[in-house]
């Protein structure tokens, strides 16, 4: 995958456009300032903070969380995706290996520059094995089609593997058990940009207990790799006046 960052800025702009057009926040970029806003804000991940463009740019604004230092850097002992997927497929570390029917590990580019992360498969999914194809799916593919993307230009994957009954939020101790296949993913992937979509894959990837709407708005990173922040595809079929 190339690794230099000149589409950065872009892929940012047609995030950002997709989610104001489909009413779910304003956001303002500046193109001139977005790169030295990065690089500053880079420095202060490293550092352990979670932060936006205004505190990048040393605008005032309210102190957010701290999460562990990550880095795309560590080595991973997968050669592919593909190896990955075949090496955890059969999962047992927790209940849910029991009682799912297909375990969801991701889909689309292996070399994406955009990675989206939800919380953990539906019924669909469970039922077909892949991430985002029941309802919420399809508004994810049309926010997809707003920024002229589809499923195989970006990669798609949840926090959890396995479907929890009835759909229940995941549980701290199953997200343990499965967090580690996630950062396994981003470090083969090598995103450019990371959405997170809702509150539950938020708070997980940035080790917060911050409450969404906080979260919204702001550029955050995940082990190196700029993260946004957004409602999740079924919060929007729930509550339309997002």
């Amino acid at each position: 995958m190339d690794n230099n960052t000149d589409r950065l800025p872009e892929l940012l702009r047609r995030a950002l456009k997709a989610q104001v057009d489909l009413g779910m926040g304003e956001f303002v970029i500046d193109t001139p300032t977005l790169p030295a806003a990065t690089e500053v804000a880079a420095r202060m991940a490293e550092a352990g903070r979670v932060v936006s463009v205004e505190q990048a740019l040393g605008v005032n604004g309210t102190e957010e969380p701290q999460q562990e230092g990550l880095s795309l850097t560590e080595s991973t002992k997968y050669a592919s995706l593909e190896e990955h997927r075949e090496a955890i497929c059969n999962c047992q570390e927790c209940p849910l290996g029991q009682t799912r029917n297909k375990f969801v590990y991701g889909v689309g580019n292996p070399e994406a520059d955009v990675m989206f992360v939800g919380e953990a498969p539906g019924a669909e999914e469970d039922r077909l094995g892949e991430p985002f194809v029941g309802r919420a799916g399809q508004l994810l593919d049309k926010i997809l089609a707003a920024i002229e993307f589809t499923r195989d230009d970006v990669y798609i994957a949840n926090i959890l593997k396995c479907r929890p009954p009835g759909n229940r939020d995941p549980q701290p101790d199953e997200m343990a058990q499965c967090f580690p296949y996630l950062r396994e993913q981003v470090g083969l992937i090598r995103p450019k940009l990371i959405c997170a979509l809702g509150r539950i894959a938020a708070q997980a990837m940035l080790q917060t207990t911050t409450p969404l709407g906080r979260l919204r708005g702001k550029w955050h990173e995940y082990a190196g790799v700029p993260m946004m922040v957004t409602y999740h595809p079924a919060a929007l079929l729930r509550f339309q006046s997002y």
